[in-house]
């Protein structure tokens, strides 16, 4: 059975957090001589001289029924890279414990456990991108505190199987299992939180970025049970979340119809531009996507590359990544921006036939294998 606190490292269960004077008055009234601000101001037009809500509530209340979860199930980060990083602080102990990732996936989740001194475990996904369950089973030993799956996932743009996660999730009982769902809005399937009453070893992450089209802002979401957001609130920086970042959240969570008709339109766009770039010559395969991005594989990715770049059309070469020979990822733009790419590409010079090998090939001991992030 699956236990938070034999998971953390022991010295968070009794850490004392700082107290903030936010946390210590949380009323919106009155004299405020405690927290050592500028009571004349700020050097802007912007009423910015005073710290913001520490918990960020406001968010939290307005989010919760949009997402289907209690509040007290919601931490917001500084983008989805600072839970990922507070998850792995939390729970391993450096020079000891492990984390696991399936690449290609987000590289963060590789960063994050580098910088704390965690070792890092792989299994790659199989060569049509999806979950290797029984590699993955093998896989966990006693010092496996997280485990990641990106789904959709980043490069590739495919959901992972939900069968494998479920399976994964009964399996590691001593580890946390998160999802990360940055791209969930661009697929037709229920978000894992859904699922956080029925699995305490859950973890989902979204994120502001994509579909509510606020990625300047860096807010990340991150749902949990109860017990391990409080842990989260615990270890975070007091004040992590500005206040104009909350206050245009709370603007933009107002707008989820506007949100919805920007998905709805990126994802026609998807798909056009999944259907012209499978008509180009030099295009060998457009991976099926579930995200706002398509990975597609050319004659000549390198090749490709560097003419885009000249032509100051910019796309990310992720042809050195795992499982991805020969691929580059083109985020879905807007129909001008779309036009243009498809216009650059059908005036590209003639590339000599294809050098890459199949996906998935390749001899890994020499090829260097790059992150993929955002």
């Amino acid at each position: 059975m699956f236990s938070l606190n034999n998971l953390l490292r022991p010295h968070i269960l009794t850490l004392m957090p700082y107290s903030s004077a936010r946390d210590e008055y949380t009323g919106k009234e009155g004299v405020f001589l405690d927290a050592n601000e500028n009571p004349l101001g700020s050097t802007t037009s912007g009423n910015y001289n005073r710290y913001p809500d520490p918990h960020q509530w406001a968010i939290k209340q307005r989010l919760a029924p949009i997402k289907g979860v209690r509040p007290e199930h919601i931490f917001l980060g500084n983008g989805s890279d600072e839970p990922i990083d507070l998850l792995v602080r939390a729970t391993c102990t450096p020079g000891t414990d492990s984390i696991l990732i399936m690449p290609p996936t987000y590289g963060m989740y590789e960063v994050s456990a580098s910088i704390n001194d965690v070792k890092v475990t792989k299994v790659p996904l199989t060569a049509d991108f999806l979950v290797d369950t029984d590699a993955v089973l093998a896989a966990i030993t006693d010092t496996t505190k997280l485990i990641w799956l990106c789904s959709p996932n980043n490069p590739s743009g495919n959901l992972l199987q939900p069968e494998a996660i479920r399976t994964i999730l009964n399996a590691a009982q001593q580890s946390l299992v998160i999802v990360d769902e940055a791209y969930i809005d661009f697929a037709d399937v229920p978000s894992w939180t859904s699922e956080l009453d029925n699995y305490p070893n859950l973890v989902v992450l979204q994120t502001f970025s994509k579909a509510w089209g606020l990625a300047a802002l860096r807010l990340g979401m991150c749902f949990a049970s109860e017990e391990l957001i409080r842990i989260m609130n615990k270890i975070k920086p007091p004040y992590n979340i500005s206040a104009p970042t909350q206050a245009l959240a709370l603007e933009a969570l107002g707008n989820e119809s506007g949100k919805n008709d920007m998905v709805a339109q990126i994802l026609t766009e998807r798909q056009s531009l999944a259907d012209e770039l499978r008509a180009l010559p030099t295009v060998q395969v457009v991976h099926p996507s579930d995200a706002n991005f398509l990975l597609v594989q050319f004659a000549d990715a390198k090749g490709t590359f560097e003419y885009l770049i000249e032509q100051q059309v910019i796309v990310r070469d992720r042809s050195n990544v795992k499982l991805c020979d020969g691929c580059l990822r083109i985020s879905v733009g807007t129909s001008t921006e779309n036009e243009r790419l498809m216009a650059v590409l059908r005036q590209m010079p003639d590339v000599p036939p294809s050098t890459n090998l199949p996906l998935g090939t390749g001899d890994d001991a020499t090829k260097p294998e790059l992150v993929s992030n955002a």
